[in-house]
Order: structure tokens, then C-alpha cells, then sequence
């Protein structure tokens, strides 16, 4: 083992206040929209029913304004302006101030650097992940987000931009995420070895399998 992949939004940092139910409240507000936070859990399963993928895998700001557009409505934001209300919020998951560690991050790094092993990111996101972890302080040697790249996971593209960027190949590589179909999937297609990280406990058939990054280490053998 040679390296170490991370997958970052609800991996390595989960979205802050600005991104939840109160700031979907307040973006409303700027657009004459009257939403209920209340109805964000629902609002948002609802739009994830409908949630599709590129059917190429291409990297489309739209199908997540629309995403975000259909949760507006569902909490009650049904008018013309939803959908620039939407964009707005979306456009905040490009702000790297409006994320959040996880207490578990720094120090798994940490562990990972000591061990020897070569860290990167990768994200199906618009944001700059390597200033990403310069704002957040992440220790990593490389980093892509689908926007930049052009294509999201699974698609092999994206992993092995990644890998080539740390001279490593697959098979000396794993990758940690909590997506199945994105992280998991993707990086067993492309030869790498891959962990879910499964916050909840909502997965515990899986294997492997952690509940937190503090568990990496010594599955890893470090």
C-alpha cells in the first residue's frame, strides 16, 4: 500500500449551518420565499427519488440546480424564483468556509503521513479541492474534483487522474468514501482497494467497512 484516496463531502467534512435547513430558511428570505425548515428532510429525500446522474458521467452544475431547486419547492418555495434561490445555494457548496471537519480527520492523516503512505482527494463537487485543503489544513499530496476534471465517479478517469498525480498505481492504492456506487464501485473497477466509511451504521453487512476514520489506520496496517 502505497497511497490513500478520500472521497470529502460527508467523508471528510460535512456542510455547515449555511448549507442546512436554516440556511435554506435564509436564502429564502433574499428571494421572497417563505420556506419551512421543518420540511427539509423530506424535501430533500424527495428530490433524491428523482436525482439522475449524467448518463456520461460529465460533470453538470445543472442537474444539482435542479436538485437543489426541487427542495426549495418542497419546503415551500413553489414560485418563479426557486430556481435562483437554488442556484445561490448551490454556488455555497463552492465555499470552503462553509464546511466542517470531522474530529477524526486530522489525526487519521496525520497517522496515514506517518506511515508513509501518499494521500489525495477525490470529489464530485466544483470546488477547488486542493485550496480546500489548504483552508482546512489537510495534508495531501494531490486532489481533483469532478468539475476540473470534467468527469464524476465512478468513472475510472477521475480515480486514475488522481493516481497518476501521486505516481502510484491501482493496486497500491485504496479508497475511502461513503458512497457505494461512487467511491466503493468505482475504485474496485479500476483495481484499487476500497473502504466504506459508514458513519450511521446503516451498511453493517458491508466489509470492509468502518464507522470512523480513526478505524483506518489499523485496518490499513499502519
Amino acid at each position: 500500500m502505497r497511497a490513500v484516496l478520500f472521497d470529502v463531502d460527508f467523508t471528510l467534512a460535512r456542510p455547515g449551518p449555511a448549507l442546512g435547513p436554516e440556511g435554506y430558511v435564509r436564502a429564502g428570505e433574499r428571494y421572497g420565499l417563505r420556506l419551512e425548515s421543518s420540511r427539509y428532510e423530506e424535501a430533500r429525500d424527495a428530490a433524491l427519488v428523482d436525482l439522475r446522474r449524467h448518463p456520461e458521467l460529465e460533470h453538470d452544475d445543472e442537474i444539482w440546480f435542479r436538485f437543489t431547486e426541487r427542495i426549495v419547492r418542497g419546503m415551500g418555495g413553489d414560485a418563479d424564483a426557486a430556481y435562483d434561490c437554488a442556484v445561490e445555494i448551490t454556488r455555497g457548496w463552492e465555499r470552503h468556509e462553509n464546511f466542517e471537519l470531522y474530529d477524526d480527520v486530522l489525526d487519521t492523516l496525520a497517522a496515514i503521513r506517518a506511515g508513509g503512505l501518499r494521500i489525495g482527494l477525490v470529489s464530485n463537487s466544483a470546488r477547488d479541492v486542493r485550496e480546500f485543503a489548504r483552508h482546512h489544513e489537510l495534508d495531501v499530496d494531490a486532489g481533483i474534483s469532478s468539475f476540473h476534471h470534467g468527469r464524476t465517479k465512478p468513472h475510472a478517469s477521475i480515480f486514475r487522474a488522481v493516481l497518476d498525480l501521486l505516481g502510484v498505481e491501482p493496486a497500491d492504492a485504496a479508497m475511502v468514501g461513503d458512497t457505494i456506487a461512487d467511491d466503493i464501485d468505482g475504485a474496485l473497477a479500476v483495481g484499487m482497494r476500497a473502504i466504506l466509511l459508514d458513519r450511521d451504521g446503516v451498511r453493517p453487512e458491508f466489509e470492509p467497512r468502518i464507522e470512523s476514520l480513526r478505524e483506518l489506520p489499523q485496518l490499513l496496517g499502519l
